[in-house]
C-alpha cells in the first residue's frame, strides 16, 4: 500500500460468484501437486500431506460417505481436534453434498447431544478418545459413527471411507452457491443457547477472497507457512486457517492445541511465516520472550490476533519483546468470520485497532435509536456484505433480532478514527470471551440451576489485566446448603461433568440475592459491582 492511500478496500482476491468451497480447494490442489499442503504435528512423526494427496483423500472420503448412505443436505458432525483427518472430513462432507457441523472436542455429553440433535445429524466423525463418558444412544437421526485413530464399539474406521470406489457417483450442486448451505457451526451469537449459523458456500468463499487482500503488505500467498493451533471447529481457524491456506496454496502447520514451548519450536523448525493467535497466546509468548525462550532465529513475519479484544498494552509488549508486528482482525461466526483487518503498512500500522473493513463490507456506527453517530463518536457497529450468514438454524426470531433489512447488528460498541480504522471499545452486551472461547451466561446459568443446592444464580465476567474475561458465578444457595469451600468444589465439579471446562466458572461467590429487573432479567452490571 503506497503512502497516502485510503484505508478503503475494494479488491477481492478473485470473483466468488458461483463457486463452491470444495471445488475451489480441489482446484488449488490440482495446481500444486507435490507441494506440501498440511503438516499434522499430532502424528509422530509429523504427517506431511501434499496438495495432490489431499485432493485424492477428499475425493475418496466423499465417495465413501455417499456409499455409506449420506445424501445431499444431510448434516455430518465433525467432533475432532486439529488434524489432517479434520480437513479431509470437512471438505469430503461438502463434496458428498452434505453439511458439516463442527464441534468443540472438549464438549461433554450434553453439549454433544444438543448439537447433534438440534441439527438432526445423520453421521458423526470423531475419535474414540473423545467419546469416553459420552452416550450417543437415542439420537433419532444418527446412523453412522466413524472414528479416526482409536475405535470404539459401534464405530467404523474413518480409513474405511478411503478405499477406491470408482463406481460411486458424487452429487453435483443443484443450488446457487449463495443459497447452498456449506457448514453449520454453532455460536451463541450475542445471547442465549448455541444456535446453528447457516453459512453458504458463497459466504465462505467470498470471505476467504476478502481476507486474501491483494497488494497489501503481508498479504498471504503460496509462499506463506501458517501455524494454526487455533481449533478448526471454530470459524477463525476454519476459514483463516484451513480454507484460506488451501485456497491460496500456502502450507498449513497444524497443532491439536496451544502449547507455548511446542509452538515456538515449530515456528523455528518449520520456518513459519505467520501464526494465527489469540491474546492469551500472545501473552504466553511475551512470558517466553522475557525468559529468553522466544527463538532468536525464525522467519515469522507477523502474527494475526483475533477472536477476543487485544489490549493496547499487550500489543505493545509483544512487539517490543519480539520485534514481530501484530495484525489484528475482527469478526464473528455469523460473518464467516472476517469483517475487519488491520494494516502492516508503516503509515497505517495501529496494532490496537481492528483495522478497516474488508472489501464489499459496508459499516455503520449507530446510536440507540439507529441513527448514525458523529465522526469519532461511540455507537453500535452494524454491517452488511457477502460474508454474512443466511440466518440461524430453525431460529427465525433470533435471526430477526440480528439481521434487519440486510444489516447485521453486532452488539459491539466501536469508534472510528480519522483514517477509517475501527476500535472495539466495549464487549457485546451478554457474551463473554475466555481465552478466545465464547461463553453464553444463559447457558452456564441453566446448568447451575440444575444443581440441587442452587436456588438462583447469575454469571458475569471479571476483566483481567490482559483483557481476558474470567467467568464468575454468583449463586444463591438453598437453605439446606452451607457456604463452604466444599460446597464451591461440589458445584464446580457438578459443572465440570456437564460442560466444557472453559465454560465452568473460575470463581463462585455465594450471595443472598441476584439483582433483577421487574421483568426478571438479571442486572449484570449490579453483579459486577460486587467484585
Amino acid at each position: 500500500m503506497t503512502t497516502g492511500q485510503s484505508t478503503k478496500r475494494t479488491r477481492l482476491y478473485d470473483d466468488p460468484d458461483g463457486k463452491f468451497i470444495h471445488e475451489v480447494v480441489l482446484a488449488s490442489c490440482r495446481m500444486r501437486g507435490e507441494k506440501t499442503a498440511l503438516v499434522d504435528t499430532s502424528c509422530n512423526p509429523a504427517r506431511r500431506v501434499t496438495f495432490a494427496q489431499y485432493a485424492e483423500l477428499v475425493e475418496q472420503a466423499a465417495r465413501g460417505l455417499v456409499a455409506s448412505g449420506i445424501e445431499p443436505g444431510d448434516r455430518i458432525g465433525i467432533f475432532l481436534p486439529n488434524s489432517w483427518e479434520f480437513g479431509v472430513a470437512f471438505h469430503a462432507a461438502m463434496m458428498a453434498g452434505a453439511v458439516p457441523t463442527t464441534m468443540n472436542p472438549t464438549y461433554r455429553e450434553r453439549e454433544v447431544r444438543y448439537q447433534l440433535e438440534t441439527c438432526d445429524a445423520v453421521a458423526l466423525i470423531t475419535d474414540g478418545t473423545l467419546l469416553g463418558g459420552i452416550s450417543l444412544v437415542g439420537l433419532p437421526e444418527l446412523r453412522n459413527l466413524f472414528t479416526i485413530r482409536q475405535h470404539c464399539d459401534g464405530s467404523q474406521p474413518f480409513d474405511s471411507l478411503l478405499t477406491a470406489r470408482s463406481g460411486i457417483t458424487l452429487p453435483t450442486p443443484d443450488r446457487d452457491s449463495r443459497l447452498a448451505l456449506a457448514t453449520l457451526p454453532f455460536s451463541s451469537g450475542t445471547t442465549g443457547l448455541p444456535k446453528g449459523v447457516m453459512l453458504t458456500h458463497h459466504n465462505i468463499v467470498a470471505n476467504v477472497y476478502q481476507t486474501l487482500i491483494p497488494g497489501e503488505v503481508g498479504a498471504m500467498s503460496e509462499d506463506s507457512i501458517i501455524l494454526c493451533f487455533l481449533p478448526m471447529y471454530h470459524i477463525y481457524g476454519l476459514t483463516v486457517g484451513l480454507n484460506l491456506a488451501l485456497i491460496c496454496g500456502a502450507t498449513l502447520v497444524l497443532m491439536p492445541r496451544f502449547d507455548c514451548e511446542g509452538s515456538l519450536s515449530i515456528i523455528a523448525s518449520e520456518g513459519v511465516t505467520m501464526a494465527l493467535c489469540v491474546p492469551p497466546a500472545l501473552l504466553a509468548y511475551c512470558h517466553a520472550a522475557e525468559q529468553n525462550k522466544f527463538p532468536k532465529e525464525h522467519r515469522l513475519k507477523w502474527v494475526k490476533s483475533g477472536a477476543a479484544p487485544l489490549s493496547p498494552e499487550l500489543a505493545r509488549r509483544f512487539i517490543n519483546l519480539t520485534g514481530v508486528p501484530i495484525r489484528q482482525g475482527y469478526g464473528m461466526t455469523e460473518a464467516s468470520p472476517v469483517t475487519h483487518m488491520g494494516f502492516l503498512d508503516p503509515e497505517l500500522y495501529r496494532p490496537e485497532s481492528v483495522g478497516a473493513p474488508v472489501a464489499m463490507t459496508d459499516c455503520r456506527v449507530v446510536d440507540e435509536n439507529g441513527n448514525d453517530v458523529a465522526p469519532g463518536g461511540l455507537g453500535e457497529l452494524v454491517m452488511r456484505g457477502p460474508q454474512f450468514m443466511l440466518g440461524y438454524w430453525k431460529s427465525p426470531e433470533a435471526t430477526d433480532a440480528v439481521l434487519r433489512d440486510g444489516w447485521y447488528w453486532s452488539g459491539d460498541v466501536v469508534r472510528v478514527d480519522e483514517t477509517g480504522q475501527y476500535y472495539v471499545v466495549d464487549r457485546r452486551k451478554e457474551m463473554m470471551k475466555y481465552k478466545g472461547f465464547s461463553i453464553a451466561p444463559a447457558e452456564v446459568e441453566s446448568v447451575l440451576l440444575e444443581h440441587p443446592g442452587v436456588r438462583d444464580c447469575g454469571v458475569v465476567s471479571r476483566i483481567e489485566a490482559d483483557g481476558d474475561e474470567t467467568p464468575c458465578a454468583f449463586v444463591v444457595l438453598r437453605d439446606s446448603e452451607l457456604d463452604t469451600s466444599q460446597t464451591r468444589d461440589n458445584v464446580r465439579a457438578f459443572m465440570g461433568e456437564r460442560m466444557a471446562s472453559y465454560k465452568v466458572p473460575r470463581e463462585i461467590h455465594f450471595v443472598t440475592t441476584i439483582p433483577r429487573t421487574a421483568s426478571g432479567k438479571i442486572l449484570r452490571r449490579e453483579l459486577r459491582k460486587l467484585f
